[in-house]
């Protein structure tokens, strides 16, 4: 018969590659009646067969009991034919595996070839009972006569022990004599072996430093040294007096060696041995690092890579060391190869600092710089590219062009810029032109980043505001951004930023009311809804300022423009009031209401003389005084949002409150209703069904009402306490209430442990004895209330203060503001006001309602409360009108039921 050998089925195989699959199921129904063969020579080529269509993909798993007799074989050619099929398809989940314990111990103790064969097979399929099973053949195998199989033996038992780690203590005792073989390939596998094992338990190879100390000074064998170097640099951590020792061989290794891979090595193990950290480690850390600086100048793009990988591991204790070699690592930057880029991205964020802030950003914003498309060349450089061939053209798929490279160096830049926060930034002008320069080059979604940092350096940095409002004022009057709000790369959030800032500190506008229009355009409703609702926002504040500084100046040549100002306005919050967004609609009909209020009162205002003849500090100031001479109306707004700065609050600033003494946080301010209790009538009384249903029988005689309380006719004059006070059957006797809080404690035991059922954590309710015990206090000598907010004159106004010149230092609110409580010790009435008034966040951005009725009240006892204004005439309330008590209680008189019998209690009666 004619066997198919190994060289015939590959043959076939590319003879047969569209009919593939044809060709193999007829080549392993011949395999299959081959390796049935007591031939062995026959078999063993069915097996090397199966091994080639293993390693194509196909299952041989059912030829495993095969493949074992072929490794029993007793010539030495079948046996590792055999130990091939082994190698390739056995796995820990194998069944024959266990049928070859015998085999093996065999083998281990046969011929030197045998053994060969046999330690090769046994480190690619040793499992777990194998390794148990041939641990001691293995371990007595390292004393082998022979060096090329105490070198392999060696190797096996590292497999060995990884499936079997309770064989190390026997192990590593011969695994130390094997470093003093007179073998450099034995001592070298030694080496490796011990490497690996130091990586997982380094402390427990602390005492083998002295022989790998010599072996460091005297081989010459570079593979070696690498290992040993790299098992020092797994000890050093645990040894500290190994640093100072290893100083001296390794810095002349790093000095002298031509090999590049035992030069990293070296610098690797500096670095992580801590060894640059010495005393004297600053001329070995130049050393290391002007042997990586060389490392990135080297065309190899691997040599390239793990220099930037090294240098940034050196940055955080030498960046002085680094920083010499900036430019170097800016060009890497640029490269084509990604993965150096990031690395090289790493590297330049660990080594920023004050001095090298701008420069590093300015070169990074380079690259997100998009390439003219109409550059125009002319004729020799268009052939000078085209002949330099397509490594000098330019690539459209360049990392550079990547939006997940551009997005990863976008946010570099403001991680950057923004660690610790802005620790580095000494010119705040400058960073929020790189936000804006940001918000048009990037060409990727970090909107949100950017409008955060541009709302948190502006309220932080007071002296950064005006020029802020000056750029924020230009990316509102930006077309660009608005039109392209739908498309997902824009970065229109920062239009939130830009209408807040101008906003919030519309006292920094020139002209403020040249920016209302841009915020009312029509584009604006391709915004999302967050972003038009701070448009509102700042539209209302805007105006406030601009006609409370107008009405300062008024003239009545200026109601014309007030009046067509005020009805663009309402034009467009009509608009504004039908969108389908709740927060929209919303603010757009609370800013309708205002200035419909407005625009009436421009409408009928008719000055009653001239405002040459008339001085609104000289008149007198009550309700019934003549008109002043401008629109009270303008004056509206601006308090609603003046009466406090805004300003960042630490994060700490709810921990400092103070708490005031004789405050019980714990304490029920209104102690909680007590459960209702059962109503007894006497043992011959019987109450009438009411006619809704509403008492049902209860226990024979007993019944109770739903939904009703046992308090009887009570008027408004009679003291709170003494109204949520129930009144208790006096027939409930004390052992009743007893015997059913015993009956509810086993219920509630019961349902402990019942995972279907929901326990009640809230504080129990008060007794009854605990409810009789308070006392019952009338709240007739309680004081006056504080006067509202039409009792107290009217706040007056910011003070129009010229602004200042640019300032050459910035200062930065990093801490945020605390309250007073935290530093001095106030009243408790004062502590317990700040209390209530703390917020641990910042008030960024404020919401639609803020500053209205908190600036109104305390606006005086605010510390950054504004002088008066003399040009407004202030409001003057008759003391008459003042409320200076608690008004008198209005009595309510419930009328008696028809059918009711029983007599009701008197009010009075509740004080027994």
């Amino acid at each position: 018969m004619w066997e198919r050998t190994l060289q015939d089925l590959i043959r076939g195989l590319r003879a047969n590659k569209k009919d593939e699959a044809k060709f193999i199921a007829k080549a392993v129904d011949e395999i299959r009646q081959e390796i049935k063969s007591d031939d062995m020579e026959l078999k063993a080529g069915a097996v090397m067969k199966l091994t080639y269509l293993d390693m194509l993909g196909y299952d041989i798993s059912w030829a495993s009991f095969h493949v074992v007799e072929v490794m029993s074989s007793p010539r030495a050619h079948l046996k590792s034919v055999g130990y091939l099929g082994a190698i390739q398809s056995f796995t820990e989940d194998t069944d024959v595996i266990m049928l070859t314990t015998n085999l093996l111990k065999k083998d281990l103790s046969s011929t030197p070839t045998d053994v060969a064969i046999t330690l090769n097979g046994l480190s690619h399929i040793v499992t777990y009972d194998l390794a148990r099973d041939l641990a001691p053949e293995l371990i007595a195998m390292l004393n082998h006569s022979r060096p090329h199989i105490r070198k392999r033996a060696i190797l096996a038992t590292y497999k060995m022990l990884m499936k079997y780690p309770e064989a190390i203590p026997q192990a590593r005792q011969r695994l130390e004599e094997k470093l003093e073989d007179p073998d450099p390939a034995v001592i070298a596998a030694t080496v490796n072996v011990l490497c690996e094992l130091a990586r997982k338990s380094p402390q427990d190879y602390l005492s083998l430093a002295p022989q790998l100390f010599h072996l460091l000074t005297t081989s010459s064998n570079n593979w070696m040294l690498i290992k040993i170097i790299k098992l020092f640099g797994s000890l050093c951590p645990h040894e500290p007096r190994l640093v100072k020792k290893l100083q001296a061989p390794i810095t002349e290794l790093i000095t002298t060696t031509p090999a590049i891979s035992l030069l990293y090595e070296c610098v690797h193990t500096c670095i992580i041995g801590g060894m640059l950290e010495e005393n004297n480690g600053s001329a070995l850390a130049k050393t290391c690092v002007s042997k990586l600086a060389a490392f990135i100048q080297d065309p190899d793009q691997n040599l390239k890579y793990i220099a930037l990988l090294a240098m940034t591991k050196i940055v955080p204790s030498h960046p002085y060391l680094v920083a010499e070699y900036q430019d170097m690592i800016l060009q890497s930057v640029g490269d084509q190869d990604i993965s150096i880029r990031m690395r090289a991205l790493d590297l330049v964020s660990a080594m920023v600092n004050q001095s090298n802030l701008q420069s590093l950003v300015q070169q990074l914003l380079t690259h997100l710089i998009p390439e003219s498309s109409t550059d125009m060349r002319s004729a020799a450089q268009s052939l000078q590219q085209s002949s330099a061939g397509p490594s000098t053209a330019t690539d459209l798929t360049s990392p550079s062009k990547s939006p997940a490279y551009r997005l990863t160096l976008a946010q570099r830049i403001l991680d950057m810029c923004s660690h610790n926060t802005y620790e580095n930034v000494t010119n705040f002008e400058w960073y929020i032109s790189v936000l804006v320069d940001l918000a048009h080059v990037s060409n990727v979604a970090i909107g949100p980043q950017l409008r955060d940092q541009l709302v948190d350096v502006t309220s932080r940095v007071r002296a950064a505001r005006r020029y802020a409002v000056r750029v924020m004022h230009t990316l509102l009057t930006d077309d660009g951004l608005l039109r392209n709000a739908h498309d997902p790369k824009s970065c229109s959030e920062v239009l939130f930023a830009a209408a807040w800032i101008c906003g919030e500190y519309c006292q920094e506008l020139q002209e403020p009311q040249k920016v209302i229009p841009f915020l009312l355009q029509q584009e604006v409703s391709n915004l999302s809804p967050d972003v038009i609702a701070v448009y509102i926002q700042a539209t209302v504040k805007i105006f406030g300022y601009w006609s409370s500084e107008l009405a300062q100046r008024w003239d009545d040549d200026h109601l014309p423009e007030a009046r067509r100002l005020v009805e663009i306005i309402l034009i467009r919050m009509k608009e504004l009031a039908k969108n389908v967004h709740v927060e929209v609609q919303e603010r757009a009909a609370n800013s309708l209401e205002l200035f419909t209020f407005i625009a009436a009162d421009l409408n009928n205002f008719k000055p009653s003389r001239s405002p040459s003849h008339h001085d609104p500090s000289s008149s007198s100031g009550g309700f019934d005084s003549d008109p002043v001479a401008f629109p009270k109306s303008l004056f509206l707004i601006q308090p609603l949002f003046s009466s406090h700065e805004l300003n960042p609050v630490a994060a700490s600033a709810q921990s400092m409150v103070p708490i005031p003494e004789g405050l019980d946080l714990d304490e029920w301010f209104v102690p909680p209703p007590p459960e209702p209790v059962l109503e007894r009538a006497g043992s011959g009384e019987k109450k009438k069904k009411s006619k809704k249903g509403k008492e049902k029988q209860v226990n024979g005689g007993k019944k109770e009402k739903k939904g009703k309380k046992a308090v009887k006719d009570v008027s408004l004059d009679v003291p709170l306490v003494e109204i949520l006070t129930p009144v208790y059957d006096d027939a409930e006797t004390a052992e009743a209430i007893a015997e059913r809080e015993r009956r509810k404690a086993e219920r509630l035991e019961q349902l402990k442990d019942d995972p279907y059922y929901i326990m009640d954590d809230r504080p129990k309710a008060l007794s009854a004895q605990e409810v009789d015990s308070i006392p019952v206090v009338r709240l007739d000598d309680m004081p006056s209330p504080e006067p509202s907010v039409a009792d107290v004159h009217l706040s007056s106004l910011r003070a129009a203060a010229q602004p200042s010149s640019s300032p050459t230092s910035f200062v930065i609110e990093r801490e945020g503001e605390m309250p007073e409580g935290a530093t001095t010790r106030s009243s408790p009435s004062a502590q317990l006001l700040s209390a209530q008034h703390s917020n641990p966040t910042p008030p960024l951005p404020r919401s639609a309602g803020s500053g209205s009725a908190s600036g109104s009240l305390h606006g005086s006892h605010s510390p950054y409360a504004t002088p008066v204004l003399s040009s407004f005439q202030q409001y003057d309330v008759p003391e008459s009108d003042l409320r200076t008590a608690t008004p008198e209680p209005i009595k309510v008189v419930r009328s008696k039921k028809a059918g009711t019998k029983k007599k009701r209690t008197k009010p009075a009666d509740l004080d027994n």
